[in-house]
């Protein structure tokens, strides 16, 4: 088990075993964020980098109060949003009047009847808008107000990104449940 006060002392002190030490006890989880973040996963890889490197120009500035951890996920967040910011101009995004829906009310889902890779997937085939929206809210836990002012949006479209996420979500995970079924009874 790591000292982590003693990990981040060294790493203010730019020791390179210390920061090595961090980035591979860290990096999965920092990874996983990027992840449900990015595109691919070689996006995701960029924005741990650029992440991390933050987090080591960034670390004398943690004094200590709060999670250690929670302090780096808050980077990797807001490097993760930066990111979408810069390639936004890149990223081929839907309307949100092009999204087809339909309505599948009372349909409910088991959460073990998918493993954590394929809802990842999952979440990573909504439109960019609909994604970050989704992740910072129901994953990460912001208010509609502070994904708002992250993204530069009104909180109206931050509500209602949310609103269509969950609702092309379900209709996917309705989608995948069927070819499960299938797949089983072939």
């Amino acid at each position: 088990m790591i000292d982590t006060e003693e990990i981040i002392e060294k790493c203010k002190r730019n020791d390179r075993e210390a920061q090595k030490l961090l980035f591979e006890t860290y990096s999965p989880v920092l990874f996983g964020i990027c992840l449900r973040y990015a595109r691919d996963k070689f996006e995701a890889e960029d924005t741990l980098q650029d992440g991390f490197l933050k987090i080591l120009n960034k670390i004398s500035d943690f004094n200590g109060t709060g999670s250690f951890e929670g302090w780096m996920k808050r980077i990797i967040i807001n490097t993760a949003i930066t990111n979408y910011h810069k390639n936004k101009k890149h990223n081929l995004n839907l309307d949100i009047e092009e999204i087809q829906e339909t309505n599948i009310e009372g349909t409910s889902y088991n959460g073990s009847d998918y493993t954590a890779e394929e809802l990842l997937k999952i979440v990573n085939t909504l439109p960019e808008g609909y994604k970050i929206v989704f992740n910072l809210y129901a994953i990460e836990g912001y208010k509609h107000k502070e994904i708002a002012e992250q993204l530069n949006i009104d909180i109206n479209t931050s509500k209602s990104q949310y609103s269509r996420a969950k609702k092309l979500l379900r209709k996917k995970l309705e989608l995948f449940s069927k070819i499960k079924i299938n797949e089983r009874q072939a």
